[in-house]
């Protein structure tokens, strides 16, 4: 029987370097957000002086990391026009980013000549990765840990490829 992987929070809590992470869905389908999702539709914006209504606990575990000196980053690749989704996501980064992470975004036309994973993934001081599964409605499934070199390497070369051409967030534009 081989181990337990380790979760997200306590492979994000061992970081001591880093913490990059690849988003290649234009959508996700997750039950703990759908409320957030239907008060946006309706018209709801995160008030940027309302700290403690923002995402929890996600803002306090990037927070405490960064306080660590985790420097964390997310890439975003997006289909334009963006979906809904993605429009969603992008107006409430400001709080991702106010947490502490660095986020940009790619038009995926812009990474049609790179070579990426089939998967979403986090890598961790570029030696653990963790994929995770969606179905093709985007629905998660699971993630899968490896601390594979190759694999490794595959990814923090992919990620710093499209982090490169991405546009930070703050200048993109939906």
């Amino acid at each position: 029987m081989s181990p337990k992987a380790p979760t997200f929070v306590e492979l994000l809590n061992a970081a001591q370097r880093s913490a990059i992470h690849l988003e290649m869905r234009d959508s996700y389908v997750d039950p703990d957000e759908a409320p957030r999702l239907s008060a946006w539709r309706a018209g709801h914006r995160h008030n940027p002086a309302d700290r403690a209504s923002w995402w929890r606990p996600w803002l306090d575990l990037v927070s405490e990391a960064v306080a660590r000196d985790v420097v964390i980053r997310r890439a975003r690749i997006v289909s334009e026009p963006v979906s809904e989704y993605t429009q969603y996501l992008h107006e409430g980064t400001f709080t991702n980013v106010a947490a502490g992470e660095q986020i940009r975004w790619l038009p995926r036309r812009q990474a049609s000549d790179l070579a990426l994973p089939g998967n979403d993934f986090w890598v961790f001081d570029d030696t653990v990765v963790r994929f995770g599964h969606f179905s093709g409605e985007g629905v998660y499934l699971g993630d899968e840990v490896t601390e594979d070199p190759a694999v490794a390497k595959l990814c923090t070369s992919a990620f710093e490829a499209v982090w490169s051409r991405a546009i930070p967030h703050d200048d993109y534009r939906i």
